[in-house]
């Protein structure tokens, strides 16, 4: 799989592209099979069936604690760049950004490289997870992200920092786990 160079656009409002599964398995294969010991799941809106979003793939790449360095030379070995956008994910919990080629059309693709043991993976997945259970919430998600467009925010760093209170306070109700004494 080749990894296109990266080109920033505008924050838009996309209908669901049923080919992002298939896109995101693709690249998440490609990924895998640079280092086996990444586990990807596909997040984001076009990991949602029905769901609106910009038309991009957002994908988790778990790394096995420890090994931030090996994840991020299997992720960039592909061809995927460190973002060039006003404001970008640290180092230390690098994002990605690449574009892939699929059945004559292109995709913009950003991995983003989390330690399998972090807080923010369980949440994102479980988000996804929300939203793919509930109709009523994935439509109020879409309503947020039309309201927020519709407000004038065209950046996409503005546009994702909008989206993040509504995500947060969906992830707010998340139930709590408490260890077990002994």
């Amino acid at each position: 799989m080749k990894v296109l160079t990266y080109r920033y656009q505008a924050a838009a409002y996309h209908p669901y592209d049923p080919e992002s599964p298939a896109v995101a398995a693709a690249v998440a294969d490609a990924i895998r099979v640079a280092d086996d010991r990444l586990i990807v799941e596909h997040v984001g809106s076009s990991a949602v069936p029905g769901c609106a979003g910009k038309g991009y793939i957002d994908l988790l790449v778990l790394y096995p604690p420890g090994e931030l360095d090996a994840a991020r030379r299997a992720v960039d070995g592909l061809g995927f760049q460190r973002q060039r956008s006003r404001d970008p994910f640290p180092e230390e919990r690098p994002m990605r950004v690449g574009v892939v080629e699929w059945k004559a059309r292109e995709y913009p693709v950003h991995a983003h490289i989390v330690s399998a043991d972090a807080h923010e993976a369980a949440e994102l997945l479980w988000f996804r997870d929300r939203l793919r259970s509930e109709h009523t919430l994935r439509e109020a998600y879409e309503a947020e992200k039309r309201r927020i467009l519709d407000s004038g925010v065209t950046d996409g760093v503005d546009y994702s920092y909008a989206k993040q209170t509504f995500i947060d306070g969906v992830v707010a109700t998340k139930p709590r786990t408490h260890a077990a004494h002994h």
